[in-house]
């Protein structure tokens, strides 16, 4: 039986001058600087910034939240007692985790410059 949907292909269509443009880069290779970092680059450089209290309030805040949702549903708890504990979950949670994201960064440091990586 013959396929009756036929594949679509890609055109390549004039401008207003008639100048055929093709799809795609077809200039001059990128530079270093101009070429996007792969995966492990990106991923490289975000564990390379410093930690910040910051980001340490953001994951203490989820931590928090989802500490008083189990609370309530798990504990039957009120609500108001709930968000108490989660409000003291927070402090704690919040220099817990920067001063453990602080040592693995200072430890990842170490590391890199053992290997003799700058």
């Amino acid at each position: 039986m013959a396929q009756t949907k036929r594949k679509r292909r890609t055109k390549h269509r004039g401008n207003a001058a008639g100048v055929v443009e093709t799809r795609g880069r077809t200039g001059r290779p990128p530079t270093a600087a101009e070429r996007k970092a792969t995966a492990k680059e990106q991923r490289g450089a975000r564990f390379d910034k410093p930690p910040s209290w910051r980001s340490a309030a953001n994951r203490a805040g989820i931590a928090a939240g989802l500490f008083v949702v189990a609370v309530i549903l798990l504990f039957k708890e009120s609500i108001g007692a709930a968000v108490a504990i989660g409000g003291f979950m927070f402090l704690l949670y919040m220099p817990l985790g920067y001063y453990t994201d602080q040592f693995v960064h200072r430890r990842r440091l170490a590391k890199r410059s053992a290997s003799g990586k700058a």
